[in-house]
């Protein structure tokens, strides 16, 4: 057996070997370099081709060791000598050359008598030199190669060359990491060498690395070194790809941005924000819920959504969120009911939670948007308390306005008794507007709704009063109110709207019948579109004088006419044909208080 590699003894020389046992080789007839290693590993003899791959004479080489002087890999050198003597076979191999023989050397070993063995080395061939295997390699679209063991490049094809605006021959025969592409970065250039020496180990790196291109220009690409392996397992090549992946890097990098603004959103929303997979347990919570809740977020990821749940409601909650999932859509959790949650500590709180359905390839999950609304609870019970104290106020206000004014009119009623015709009659009128403002008043009580007014009820009670005031005067009328459809008044534009239809039909029942003739009196209300509606008050009485017009006779009714109409933001015309019609159109829409 080949021993292992060991310097001679100090009793140990050249002399030390018996040349009479030494192979009988005529080295120097070989036309290539050659060598005879005996079974101890020592050169026996070399001749003067051998010698100057090493830069040495043949006579400094024996006795050596063969791994101390040796023109290719050390190890792969004695590896294969061992199986020639074992197996008794010769053995052929390319090898990378040491630094002072660059290249690859083809070594063939032939087994000799009593274990030595002679080495022969001369240039390996370069297969990649071959026009169709680099025909074959300018075909391909990414970035290929081939290297020697050592680093050594060998072959590149047209892409790889193309893109950097090279030639073959600015890189064939340099090292790899030395070479165009990786000049600009020392580091790069050290991480692509490390890289060569794991591959030629056997090992298959992969890594993304910037490449030089064409002047000043980079592009990240996917490199991978590949041994390739003959026979026996020796490395004899490596090839090198790689592909341009600088758009995937920027898809990449813009993801990744993307998922970082997510992430901020997500974070700094006040709100506690919670994403659950289809089996109930939480893969996503943000800062807040570790706010609302008072755990930690390594405490909530991974368990189910039922811990922040009263224990009353958990078992029923597996059911609700499995009929979710099978019509998910963007709602609220709890329609009208209140929810609450428990926090770490055990005290509940109210809560309201939205639910979002978000599509992901692992199936449907859950976003669930958590609002604590323990403030908004009470500030809401705190106002609902104040408004009941203030409707509670407003409805005894006008109860008491209504009492006020049901009290003036009586006052009203009694002075008229007493009075001389003339002022009894005035007395008698006044009386009639205190009630239509005081029917208004008692509307707003009995509906308990301060902010509007019917204005058809209004109509048909206040032409009702009328009609029962003026039952035992000299007219014979009939009074009729058609108002079918709802229309609705702020009391802004109620009041002067109904004193407005008390002057009217007055006036009507006071002149319109003279000398006990029979009339007719119509109050209409109708909705002209969304934003207006008409009051008609028509009779078919006498008609009105030529000289009496609304606003500049003498009567205070025809002049709170066109003041009243002012007051309802109203446009009133008036109709002289068969009798007198008032038309007064008021806008429904509300109005501020003036």
């Amino acid at each position: 057996m080949l021993m292992d590699s060991r310097e001679p003894s100090r009793t140990e020389g050249a002399a030390g070997i018996d040349a009479a046992n030494a192979p009988a080789v005529a080295l120097s007839a070989l036309p290539m370099a050659a060598a005879v290693i005996d079974a101890q590993g020592r050169y026996a003899g070399a001749n003067a081709a051998f010698a100057d791959l090493l830069s040495l004479s043949p006579a400094q080489l024996l006795a050596h060791p063969c791994d101390a002087h040796c023109p290719t890999e050390p190890a792969r050198l004695l590896a294969m000598l061992r199986r020639v003597q074992t197996q008794g076979q010769p053995q052929c191999a390319d090898l990378a050359a040491t630094a002072t023989a660059p290249g690859t050397l083809r070594c063939r070993c032939q087994p000799l008598a009593d274990g030595a063995v002679l080495l022969l080395v001369e240039p390996a061939p370069v297969p990649a030199s071959a026009p169709q295997a680099h025909s074959i390699l300018d075909h391909i679209f990414t970035f290929v190669g081939v290297l020697a063991p050592d680093g050594t490049v060998l072959e590149a094809n047209r892409a790889s060359l193309e893109a950097a605006d090279i030639t073959l021959d600015d890189v064939r025969g340099r090292k790899f990491w030395d070479c165009y592409w990786w000049t600009l970065d020392t580091e790069t250039a050290r991480r692509i060498r490390r890289a060569v020496h794991s591959a030629a180990a056997g090992a298959t790196p992969r890594f993304d690395i910037e490449k030089r291109m064409a002047g000043t220009k980079f592009v990240t690409i996917d490199l991978i070194l590949s041994p390739v392996h003959d026979g026996d397992g020796i490395v004899t090549h490596l090839i090198y790809s790689a592909i341009d992946v600088s758009d995937r890097k920027a898809g990449e990098a813009a993801l990744a941005r993307s998922e970082q603004r997510f992430r901020q959103v997500v974070e700094s929303a006040p709100d506690g924000l919670a994403m659950v997979d289809t089996s109930g347990h939480m893969v996503l919570v943000n800062t807040g819920m570790e706010s609302i809740f008072g755990y930690t977020r390594g405490e909530m990821l991974g368990n189910t959504i039922e811990m922040l749940m009263p224990k009353r409601h958990r078992s029923a909650h597996g059911a609700l969120f499995q009929g979710y999932l099978e019509e998910p859509t963007a709602r609220d959790m709890a329609g009208r009911r209140e929810l609450y949650a428990r926090r770490k500590d055990g005290s509940e709180f109210p809560v309201e939670i939205g639910l979002n359905p978000i599509p992901t390839e692992t199936g449907t999950m859950v976003l669930a948007t958590i609002q604590d609304v323990t403030r908004r609870k009470a500030d809401r019970q705190m106002i609902e308390r104040a408004l009941e104290e203030k409707t509670v106020l407003l409805h005894e206000i006008h109860h008491r306005v209504k009492n006020n004014l049901q009290v003036i009119s009586s006052l009203l009623n009694l002075q008229a008794r007493n009075a001389d015709p003339s002022v009894s009659q005035a007395l008698s009128e006044s009386q009639g507007r205190v009630k239509a403002m005081a029917l208004i008043h008692q509307l707003l009580y009995e509906r308990n709704d301060f902010s509007q007014v019917d204005l058809a009820t209004y109509l048909q009670r206040l032409c009702a009063l009328l009609q029962e005031s003026y039952r035992d005067g000299p007219a014979r009328f009939t009074l009729q109110v058609n108002a079918e459809e709802e229309v609705h008044l702020n009391l802004q534009r109620a009041v002067p709207c109904g004193l407005l239809v008390n002057e009217l039909v007055t006036n009507a029942i006071k002149h319109a019948f003279p000398d006990g003739r029979n009339g007719h009196i119509d109050v209409t209300l109708a909705p002209i579109d969304d934003n207006q509606c008409a009051i008609t008050v028509a009779d078919n009485g006498i008609g009105l004088p030529d000289d009496v017009a609304p606003g500049t006779s003498r009567s205070l009714g025809m002049q709170l006419i066109p003041l009243l109409s002012d007051q309802a933001g109203g446009q009133w015309q008036v109709f002289r044909e068969q009798g007198t019609r008032f038309e007064l159109r008021v806008s429904t829409t509300p109005q501020e208080a003036r």
